[in-house]
């Protein structure tokens, strides 16, 4: 049976924005990103964070300090009563010629191999352009933007709704 899933980009709309994050002690959770995942999950929707990190391809962290945020990050939505379904992540650069890289769906597709996802019934909740992209190409039309990571053009946006925060998405997603 296919799952209902909130697909969630890492940088900017579950953690502070900082440049090739990959310190613990850089690390922040965005205000009421726990309390938004607490909803979802007790609407019956599974969790799967996408990201693209580049900062692997350029040489400014490498795969191991990646492991070691994630594990980290995954222990504090542990504790928050939060159960992370599965996390996707490119580790090339911008010029790559790979398919996982967000605009490209990927990761998307990859998560459905394994995880049968309905993408009818899914959210895609991002900071980019390049998130709705990616949803988008993968068959996911109910897109969020948040204003919390990068300028977003809200003229041009291919989102459904744009919101200041995903605390908001809670007044969205019913």
């Amino acid at each position: 049976m296919a799952i209902k899933t909130i697909f969630l980009d890492r940088d900017g709309v579950i953690n502070k924005e900082v440049n090739y994050l990959h310190k613990i002690k850089d690390f922040e959770f965005i205000d009421g990103v726990f309390d938004a995942c607490i909803y979802f999950q007790s609407l019956g929707y599974e969790i799967i964070i996408i990201t693209n990190q580049a900062g692997i391809a350029r040489e400014i962290f490498n795969e191991e300090d990646y492991q070691a945020l994630t594990s980290w990050m995954l222990k504090q939505f542990h504790l928050n009563s939060i159960k992370i379904l599965d996390i996707f992540y490119c580790p090339h650069g911008p010029n790559s010629s790979c398919e996982c890289r967000k605009p490209k769906p990927g990761m998307f597709l990859e998560a459905n191999k394994i995880h049968q996802i309905n993408f009818g019934e899914s959210w895609m909740i991002g900071d980019k352009e390049t998130d709705i992209k990616a949803a988008n190409e993968a068959g996911i039309e109910k897109t969020i933007l948040v204003k919390s990571g990068h300028p977003i053009d809200e003229i041009n946006s291919k989102s459904m709704f744009i919101i200041n925060s995903i605390k908001e998405a809670i007044t969205i997603i019913t």
